[in-house]
């Protein structure tokens, strides 16, 4: 494979997507770059790291994260927060509760829109907010 895999839609076509699919891509995205900054920063065996990770990208973590830098979010990302965070999801969270689950999907559908409309510098803007 010569290059990693590419979305082939523009921002027109992203912004028509379901907040949902933003979340689904979001939740990847920071998993990889929780468990990609764990490897970097520390020595730890697979199953630590493992656990290590789920510190971070549990739902009540992510509702906490989203909260820590929302002021810092320019209007056109508060309202893809919002409508992340009112997004109608038919599925129940079985570790977290309903309001924290609401933000951590706002918080990854953030972050999943900013990958996705390809806005790398602000993506990591943001997540050098939360070190």
């Amino acid at each position: 494979m010569d290059e990693f895999i590419e979305l082939k839609k523009d921002e027109q076509e992203v912004n028509l997507m379901p907040p949902l699919v933003w979340a689904y891509i979001g939740d990847c995205v920071y998993e990889l770059y929780i468990r990609t900054k764990l490897v970097n920063e520390t020595k730890l065996k697979p199953h630590a790291l493992h656990i290590e990770a789920i510190k971070h990208v549990k739902a009540k973590a992510q509702a906490e994260t989203l909260k820590k830098i929302y002021e810092e979010l320019n209007e056109k990302e508060q309202d893809i927060v919002r409508r992340g965070r009112n997004a109608e999801n038919h599925h129940l969270p079985k570790n977290a509760n309903i309001q924290d689950y609401m933000y951590s999907t706002a918080f990854e559908a953030l972050i999943g829109y900013l990958y996705l409309t390809k806005s790398n510098n602000r993506l990591n803007e943001i997540l050098k907010l939360l070190d």
